[in-house]
């Protein structure tokens, strides 16, 4: 992989402009993230683009990211402008509590959001928004949904294991349950690092699955993380 760019089997990402460049958190979140019956999706903080592409590779739905930070969303708009699926695509340059939706709700809202709630803040500006909730906070994820989705609409957002239990507890407060839960770890022998987690308003049974991403050696990938990314990755 180039610093400057990381190219998946049926697109390419550009990322000299942003802040963070593709990550596993994003690609884990875009392969799982349930699109079944979503026609209307919305990737929150869509950085480089990565997860609005992912799910329009996954289904037919129409899509549209915000992105607060400019260069961010210069470079997502390329990296959508130059995929095949660029008319499906809408991107705009505004945070979640100012973007303005027409009459028409989410099948879907999707988000890899910034985590750290209490650890020191990053003095580069960019990376502060995109890794601290400064901009974003769980009050403001859940506001938007809220106020976005329609009535039988999902949230599916990844999390640290730590933020990702008290996002599950702060829900609850919002009319949102979780009912689907990925735990991951990066090897066997690690702790749960993440979450990617599934919401609704209906309250069901939570389905949970693990899913460790590497056996042990440095790229030396579980079954179930190729299985979860073998369309995407050039790799696999």
């Amino acid at each position: 992989m180039s610093n400057n760019y990381f190219k998946f089997k049926q697109f390419t990402i550009l990322q000299d402009r942003t802040a963070f460049k593709v990550g596993t958190d994003g690609v884990i979140l875009g392969a799982w993230a349930d699109v079944s019956d979503a026609g209307r999706i919305l990737d929150i903080g869509t950085g480089t683009g990565l997860i609005a592409l992912m799910l329009a590779q996954r289904c037919h739905a129409d899509i549209v990211a915000i992105e607060p930070d400019y260069d961010s969303f210069l470079q997502a708009s390329e990296n959508i402008r130059q995929s095949k699926w660029s008319a499906r695509i809408s991107i705009q340059n505004c945070t979640l509590q100012d973007y303005l939706h027409d009459s028409r709700y989410f099948d879907l809202i999707v988000t890899n959001p910034p985590y750290f709630i209490d650890s020191l803040r990053n003095p580069d500006n960019a990376k502060a928004g995109a890794r601290h909730n400064v901009n974003l906070d769980h009050a403001d994820i859940l506001q938007g949904a809220s106020r976005l989705l329609g009535k039988e609409g999902k949230l599916q957002i990844i999390l640290p294991w730590a933020e990702g239990n008290v996002f599950i507890a702060e829900a609850i407060e919002y009319g949102f349950y979780c009912n689907s839960i990925l735990k991951i770890k990066p090897v066997p022998s690690a702790e749960i690092r993440r979450m990617a987690l599934g919401f609704s308003r209906i309250r069901t049974g939570v389905t949970e699955r693990f899913l460790t991403i590497e056996k042990g050696p440095r790229h030396d990938f579980t079954e179930d993380y190729i299985n979860l990314t073998k369309d995407f990755y050039l790799r696999f």
